[in-house]
């Protein structure tokens, strides 16, 4: 039997919450790749993956924290990408969204999956060195997911207005990021939405120029030499296709330290070139969560990818014969292990 060819997706922050308290336990037990990791941490002095992810109880000011979501989220995700049957399934090409970068970098080989946690891991930390400001999620889809130009044209002028900074594209939803006093008044100068804007909490002026200091921190103490050219195609927050012969492994790491942190993640296009570039046979979601998973939806009813032009069109499909296998959604997880 042929081999399916796949598109892996790789999540970033807001993905393990409450319910996927237990992930790592439950799926990667006993791996030895968790145990590296988690004596990786205990050499710094730092809770392991193990025990953060067993704890008893989920707790939002812990366990959202940058320095302890971002190597959880990694693990559970590049964890995961190792337990996709390669017997029947083939990868063509790997993204990701925001700090899902850092796994996307491990699972097509750019880096090592070592050198991958190290990276999440320290960016976890160099995540909270910022100016001063935070995120918001507005949501400009309508309930068929389809985003008016009109209305993203009045959005971009109110930002424009406050000094808010697009900071992650994500299909149907746009990421802004600036300093509380402007997210403010953003949101009191805003159209009416279909949902109100989210603050998120935790969450520092990510993909903009504020991030300066993070930035500079990860190039002073991550290596150009953990880097090298991508075993498989490999798309960015621009949509540039990072291809084996076509590689440099000094500029990878430039985008990844510098253009990567410091201006707009934009996941949407990532993900229409992936898809557009390479027609997989589906979409894979690694878990946590599936939160991602509505983003994705968004970009193939714009693209009217496979028949799906709305939202209730991709909820059939994925009903009867899903295109989107989420990892951290319990019975499609096992259709791709």
């Amino acid at each position: 039997m042929a081999k399916q060819s796949i598109l892996v997706v790789c999540p970033g922050r807001g993905t393990y919450n409450a319910p996927e308290l237990g992930y790592l336990a439950r799926h990667h037990g006993g791996r030895a790749e968790l145990a590296a990791f988690d004596a990786l941490r205990a050499r710094h002095g730092a809770p392991t993956l193990s025990e953060l992810d067993g704890a008893a109880k989920f707790s939002p000011s812990l366990h959202t924290r940058g320095d302890i979501a971002a190597p959880l989220i990694y693990a559970a995700s590049y964890l995961d990408f190792l337990s996709i049957d390669r017997d029947r399934f083939e990868v063509v090409a790997v993204t990701g969204n925001s700090m899902g970068w850092y796994t996307a970098l491990a699972c097509a080989g750019a880096v090592s999956g070592e050198h991958g946690f190290a990276i999440a891991d320290a960016m976890g930390v160099n995540s909270q060195k910022h100016a001063p400001g935070g995120q918001a999620v507005l949501v400009l889809a309508g309930e068929d997911w389809r985003v008016d130009p009109a209305l993203r044209r009045v959005v971009d002028a109110a930002m424009a207005r406050h000094g808010v900074l697009p900071s992650i594209h994500l299909g149907g939803m746009l990421v802004v990021a600036g300093s509380k006093a402007a997210l403010d008044a953003l949101e009191k100068d805003l159209p009416e939405l279909s949902r109100p804007p989210l603050r998120l909490a935790g969450h520092g002026p990510f993909h903009t120029p504020l991030m300066a200091e993070s930035a500079n921190a990860a190039r002073a103490s991550l290596p150009a030499t953990w880097f090298g050219r991508p075993e498989v195609p490999l798309i960015d927050g621009r949509g540039k296709i990072w291809r084996r012969f076509e590689s440099d492994a000094e500029s990878l790491w430039d985008y990844t330290f510098g253009h990567q942190i410091l201006a707009p993640y934009d996941f949407t296009t990532a993900m229409t070139v992936a898809i557009r570039e390479f027609a997989p046979d589906r979409i894979v979601l690694l878990g946590p969560g599936e939160t991602l998973g509505g983003a994705i939806g968004q970009v193939l009813v714009a693209l009217n990818w496979l028949d799906i032009g709305s939202k209730d069109a991709f909820s059939s499909r994925q009903g009867e014969d899903a295109y989107l296998i989420g990892m951290g959604r319990p019975g499609q997880r096992e259709y791709v292990v």
